[in-house]
């Protein structure tokens, strides 16, 4: 049995909704995620976990992946908080660039199976 991590259930609208305007990094790693398809686990994508969504999300494994983009680069401070906030709830994260995933996703998706072995 998982425990279930916290979230603020006024997320839970603002969540589906992204999942409708995914970017292209998102799109391309979530055909690699989706129907179990990496090591058997699964992923949820446009996740809330306590006052934040993470890009992905897996539960078996308590593993968070963000993708960042050009944006990031300006918001490294809050984003350092966020990331810190959600690990103290027990998550591990794994953080790729957008180019990575767009230029190289094969080496992202070792990244990630290195991670859940």
């Amino acid at each position: 049995m998982h425990s279930r991590l916290p979230y603020n259930k006024k997320l839970t609208q603002r969540a589906r909704a992204m999942r409708t305007v995914s970017t292209l990094s998102e799109v391309l790693l979530w055909n690699q995620l989706k129907k179990k398809k990496l090591n058997g686990l699964q992923f949820y994508r446009q996740f809330p976990i306590h006052n934040y969504i993470v890009d992905f999300y897996c539960k078996e494994i308590k593993l968070a992946i963000e993708i960042d983009g050009a944006i990031h680069q300006t918001t490294r401070k809050e984003d350092t908080f966020r990331q810190r906030e959600i690990e103290s709830l027990g998550v591990s994260f794994l953080r790729f660039r957008t180019s990575e995933v767009e230029k190289d996703i094969g080496s992202v998706l070792i990244r990630i199976k290195n991670f859940s072995s």
